[in-house]
Formats: structure tokens, sequence, C-alpha cells
């Protein structure tokens, strides 16, 4: 679907040669955006795009010149990208979390005056974003974003997808030529940690035929930055791309911005980086009561610790075991790449740490009967064997190599044992797997194993790796395509193996009314990572608190944390998406229509999509003749009422669930290759076409057959005369009759 969607903008690139600026007007030249062939003109940043189907429609609507009929049309639509009038952004960065708002304008420059077509929008978002709401101006009309309930619309045809995870697009129909579009477009994302520093980086690169033609348009570009730790740290810019001026700076706080007149749109994503100046861990305590739409009447917290930017702090012994999918999904370059990651990540290991490595299709293959020391002579056979072994091929059974697994790290005593899923596809058994691995650590004896997940493409159950990784007390990650396994995969490990500080236990937990935690189990501080542990409470929270966990070299650590109410710090934002996230696990491994009820109404609250909420783009029409237009909808509306998704589709554009979804055990058991991208969907004038062709085509098969053929052959001219009038007859009383049910 990216590649089809590289090759329309491709063409309607082509298309646009056709305009005529004027002599002195230049368009600026083509160049691809990303260094795919097959896929080189997908955005970089949020971009609009005229569909065109008709090639006859495409002129410059201010300058109309002679166009040669160009025959045929255009199927797919052809992509033309319409030029931006003026951008700006305000990121406001809370803890790992940022929200974007990105406010732009386009103008239809290359659809004649008087002609419409529907205009395609494309939304890049960066980490792990996701979409919380649009705003849509154009000439008589506006349009925004609102949740509805799954159950309503699952039947209707959604326009929205994604082409790929971090690009969504929809579209905004029957746009005039030579109009302006004005969008606000609102996601929020989320921030690494590298090296003690926070790093954000935001879609912000737009290619030059973006850039309007004409010497006298100005061209302002704005961005606005501010970060908010909540607490007294101190927080230093690090790097930046763009030339920010400082506007406040305070305890914990940084405000930024930039504005300028510029004679090209930026080419460069908007990346920012940060520390908080501390060299031991620091940490903070939040609390936010219940806001008056808040359906759970609960108090709220949040506390996090960052590991600081000492280097010298020691990092527990561990014992780490791979556990990898070889089924024959993972052929070429998702088990390469994975391969590529578990070996290198191996060779970050300590000579005082030990390994092991577990492949699995249908079976198990293990690298060693036991753990294995670090030494480079077993990290070399580890090469070898990996070389040697890992073939994709077979089926996916997850179970037996966690339970092998556990039986490895059954007698660790004086390290972290570490366990690292990877995988592509969904089981049948995930929640007895669940269950199980929810035995094994509650079981007490030897120090439990952390499990973290990491799962590829589309087929695997997402929610059921989270779940694991929550169970495990572990960390999860995703990589939907193939390119960022390597990468995704080491991140993850330093992030989850490098634990500086084990067995968090907090004093005022214990004292708590009620408590329910996100995630549900308490997971270490790790150097790679903050640690950020929230919920809902009743009670009360003493004015300060004491965590303490152990050191690597097995002494105990104290540190007192201010607790404190958050007034400029929105905890129920930031919050957010991450307790949806975490409740859909659990509604998931229970089956409880109770907890999709909660995520469901936490989803409308917030405004963060959900598994259990779809997203639709409402229409608010402006002037006379569009309240009457309403009217007349909503007299359509009233005599169709039993089928209300039609009555909705007449006025709403449906984009569909922006969830992962729980994951494709029919491609898993055909062996399907990891998906990237999920199936474009077909429009309602797309299956309306599908449905008359089935139809006809049963009507025909009992029909159309050689003996009907050879009776109408000997039907006189009288009867076929009056057979001609029943028929027209028939079909005047048929729409009449539509009309009286449609306007009474």
């Amino acid at each position: 679907m990216a590649s089809q969607f590289s090759s329309c903008v491709e063409y309607g690139i082509g298309l646009s040669k056709r305009l005529l600026y004027g002599k002195e007007s230049v368009p600026a030249p083509v160049t691809a955006m990303s260094r795919s062939s097959s896929e080189g003109y997908l955005p970089e940043a949020p971009m609009l795009y005229a569909a065109v189907s008709d090639p006859e429609i495409v002129d410059n609507p201010d300058i109309p010149s002679y166009q040669p009929y160009v025959y045929g049309r255009c199927e797919p639509p052809a992509l033309i990208p319409l030029h931006m009038h003026g951008i700006a952004m305000e990121v406001e960065s809370y803890l790992d979390t940022a929200f974007v708002t990105a406010t732009g304008n386009w103008r239809v420059h290359c659809i004649s005056t008087g002609k419409r077509c529907d205009c395609r929008v494309a939304v890049p978002m960066g980490e792990k974003g996701s979409l919380l709401g649009v705003e849509v101006e154009v000439a008589g009309s506006s349009f925004r974003t609102e949740l509805i309930g799954t159950p309503e619309s699952q039947k209707l045809p959604k326009d929205g997808y994604f082409l790929k995870r971090h690009i969504y697009t929809f579209k905004v129909p029957k746009v005039e030529g030579g109009s302006f579009i004005s969008l606000k477009i609102r996601w929020s994302q989320k921030l690494l940690y590298h090296d003690g520093k926070f790093c954000l980086s935001v879609p912000f690169s737009f290619p030059a035929y973006v850039n309007p033609v004409g010497k006298k348009i100005t061209k302002g570009e704005k961005i606005s930055f501010s970060v908010n730790m909540g607490d007294s740290s101190e927080v230093l810019c690090q790097t930046t791309s763009h030339p920010l001026k400082v506007v406040r700076r305070q305890s914990g706080k940084l405000s930024f911005s930039y504005e300028a007149q510029v004679s090209a749109w930026s080419s460069a994503d908007f990346s920012f980086s940060y520390t908080v100046n501390t060299k031991d861990v620091v940490g903070a305590v939040f609390l936010q009561s219940p806001t008056l739409r808040d359906f759970d009447d609960r108090e709220m917290f949040c506390f996090y610790l960052i590991p600081g930017n000492s280097h010298t702090r020691k990092v527990f012994k561990k014992e780490v075991i791979f556990i990898i999918d070889i089924s024959g999904s993972m052929l070429g370059d998702p088990l390469e790449n994975a391969k590529n990651a578990i070996l290198a990540s191996l060779s970050n290991l300590n000579r005082e740490d030990s390994f092991n490595i577990i492949a699995f299709n249908g079976e198990v293959h293990l690298f060693s009967s036991s753990m294995e020391s670090a030494t480079n002579e077993a990290l070399s056979k580890a090469k070898n064997w990996v070389t040697a072994n890992l073939i994709a091929n077979g089926g996916t059974n997850i179970l037996l190599p966690l339970r092998q697994a556990m039986k490895l790290l059954a007698k660790t005593v004086d390290s972290i044992p570490f366990i690292f899923l990877i995988t592509d596809g969904a089981v049948e058994d995930e929640r007895e797997i669940c269950n199980i691995m929810k035995g094994y650590l509650t079981s007490g004896g030897s120090i439990c194993p952390r499990i973290s997940t990491f799962g590829i493409g589309l087929y695997c159950n997402h929610y059921f790796l989270q779940m694991l990784a929550q169970i495990g007390r572990g960390y999860y990650d995703a990589a939907y395509d193939a390119e960022s396994i390597d990468y995704r995969v080491q991140r993850l490990f330093t992030r989850a193996s490098s634990v500086i500080l084990a067995n968090i236990t907090v004093d005022a937990f214990e004292h708590l009314a009620s408590l329910e935690l996100f995630p549900s189990h308490m997971l270490d501080l790790s150097s790679g990572s903050p640690l950020i542990i929230s919920g809902r409470y009743e009670g009360s929270f003493p004015p300060s608190i004491k965590v303490s966990g152990t050191l690597a070299d097995m002494s105990n650590y104290v540190v007192d944390l201010e607790v404190r109410r958050s007034k400029d710090f929105p905890l129920d934002r930031v919050l957010a998406k991450r307790h949806i996230d975490i409740l859909t696990a659990h509604a998931w491994l229970l089956g409880s229509k109770e907890l999709e009820e909660k995520v469901s109404k936490m989803s409308n609250q917030t405004g963060v999509p959900s598994e259990y909420t779809c997203m639709t783009l409402v229409r608010t029409d402006k002037g006379k003749k569009a309240r009457e237009l309403t009217q007349t909808q909503e007299v359509y509306r009233k005599v169709i009422q039993r089928t209300k998704s039609e009555s909705n589709s007449q006025k709403d554009i449906f984009l569909g669930s922006l969830g992962l979804g729980f994951g494709n055990l029919a491609a898993t058991i055909e062996n399907k290759a990891p998906a990237s991208e999920e199936p474009k969907p077909s429009d309602a004038a797309e299956i309306l076409v599908k449905a008359a062709s089935s139809c006809c085509t049963r009507l025909l098969d009992r029909v159309c057959c050689m003996c009907f053929i050879r009776t109408c052959s000997h039907v006189n001219n009288q009867c076929a005369i009056v057979l001609t009038q029943l028929c027209t007859a028939l079909c005047c009383c048929e729409c009449l009759n539509c009309c009286f049910e449609l306007f009474g």
C-alpha cells in the first residue's frame, strides 16, 4: 500500500507538469523524499494531496490555459502534492511523552475553478505516535474528528488507514479548485532515552515541490517547544535542529520558540535533546484529583525515577536467554535482522555474564544444554550456531521454548535472569501461556526472570506480548518493517538488561486504602531508561515517600521523593495512552467486557484512540444553503434510522479503529510474511460497485441462459413494445415510491 501511494504521488507530480504559472514563475524541482526507490515519495511531514481521477480537471485555477485532453482515468487516483502556504508546530514535552500540534494552510493549486476533487491528508508521526485529533477548515465546511464506539460502526467502510505504522492517511471530500484548506493535527509520541539524554524527533521535512510558485508569496514557519519535568531539577538543552530562542527558563522547565520568513520550507525533521542535571538517581511524585468529566472518582498518581548521568554506577550481573521465532514466516530479512540483533546484543555482555539461545518453530532448538559464560570463544560458537541452524521453516509454538528457558534459569542465585522473546506470529494458547508464566513467577524460589517481548509485523498479538512483559516485569517493543528490527531489538536489550536498581518498593503504597498500578508489577530501574509508575488510589499520600531497592553490590539504596500536586503538569493527558494500553492487555487476557467498556470510556474521555473506539471525521456545513442541506440529510436520517451506519456515512467520514488489533492466527498458521501495513480499505463506491456486480452476475447466471435468448428471439415486435412499456412503468412507480419515502 505504501508503494502504491508513492507511485500515485509520482504520477501526480507528472500530471502537475501540465500547470502553467506564468513567464516569471518556475516550479520547484522534483526530488524523492525517501531513499527507497519503491517508496520514494512517502511524506516526512504533514502533507495534503489532490486525488485526481480525471486528468482533464488538472489546471491552474488562477491562470487557465489550453490543456490537451488526456484520455482515460487514473485508477487509483493520482496524488498531486498541494502547495503549502504556512506551517506552525507546537510541541509540549512531559517526562517521556510529547504532544504535537501542527497547523498549516494548503491551496488546491492544481484543479480548475469550478471543478472538485477529494484531498488526501497524510500524517507521519514520531516514535510510537498516536493520532489524537484533526480539524479541517475549507470553504463552506469544517471537519473535526470524534471517537465513537465500535459496535455501531463495525460494518462501515472506512476511509482512514496506515500507509506505514507511523503514517496515517484519510481524505477530505469534494474540495473546489483554488480553495484553501486549513488543517490542525494533534498527535502524541514518545521521547527516547539514550546516554542520559531525552531525545525527541518530530517529522518536519517538506519536499521542495510544496513551495508555492510566485515571488510575492510569503512563507512563514513557526515552532514553539516546551519541556516540563514537573520538579525542581535543572533541565539542560543539548542539541537542536532549528535555531530556537529561549523564551522562559525555570527550574524543571524550558520554553523555546522559532519563527521566520523562509524562501523554502524546512527540509529537516525537528529534533531536540536535553538532560536533567544530576549525577545521581532523581525523581518526583505527582498527585492529581479526578476531573469533572472523569468516570473514575479515585485519585491519580505518578512517580518517576531517572537514572542520572553517572556512568560509574555498577550494572547487575545477568543471565540472558534469547528466544527467537524461526517459523516459515520469518524467512528472509526479518530473520536475518533478528539474528544480527541477537549477536550484536550478546557481544555487549560482560565476561561474568552468561547466555543461551533458543530457536523455535514447531520444535525447540537449543544452542547449549546449559548457560554459557560470555567468553569470546562461546560467542564465536554462538555466531556459527546461529548461522548454521537458524533457518526459517515450520510453525509457531511459543510455550515450549518459554518452559525450556524457565528450566535453564531455575537455579539463578547471584544475578538477574532475563528472557527476550522475539516473534512475528499469534498462537492459540496465548492466555494459557500468560497464566503458566504467572504461576512460574509467583511460585517463589530463585530470583524471578524478567521477560521482555518483541513483536514483528501486524500478525502477532501485540497485547499478548505486552501482557507477557507485564507479568515478567520486563519491557515490550515492536518493529513493523524489517529494516528497523536490528536497531529496535538492540535498544530493547539495552533498556531491559542494564539494571542498576532492582526489587524496588515504595513505602507509601502499603498505607493506601486501595491501589491500582500501571503496570501491575514494579519494574527495575535501568541505566537505559527512566522508570515511570502510575495508577489510581484511595487514601492519602504522605508529604514525601521513600523508594528503596537493591544495588548491584547487594547493598540497599533509599531515595526520598517529594510529593506534590500537579498544577501545570497535565497528569491525565500524559498517562492516558499508557493506561489505555495496559488495561486493553488486561481486558484481552481476562476476556472482560467490563474492562473493555472501561477502556472505551477512558478513550472517549481523553481523546486517545483505543481498540474499542473508532474515529470519524464529522462535517459541519456553514451558511444558509448548508443548513438547508443539513435539514435534507436529517429527513433522510429519520427515514432510514434503522440503518444508522448509512445515515452517518452521508455526513461523516468513518476513519475506523487506530488500534493494532489482537493478532492474526490464520496468517500465522499459513506462515505469511510479517505485514508492515494494513490492507487498503475499500471505499463505499467501490463496495457498491462490487455488490452490484455480484448481484448482476447471480442474475445473469440464472436468467441469461441460451434457452431464454432463443425464446426472446421468437417474440414479435408488438410484444416487445408492451414488455418495454411495462418495465418503464414499473421503474417510474418505484422512483415515485422512493421519492415519497425520502421526502414524505
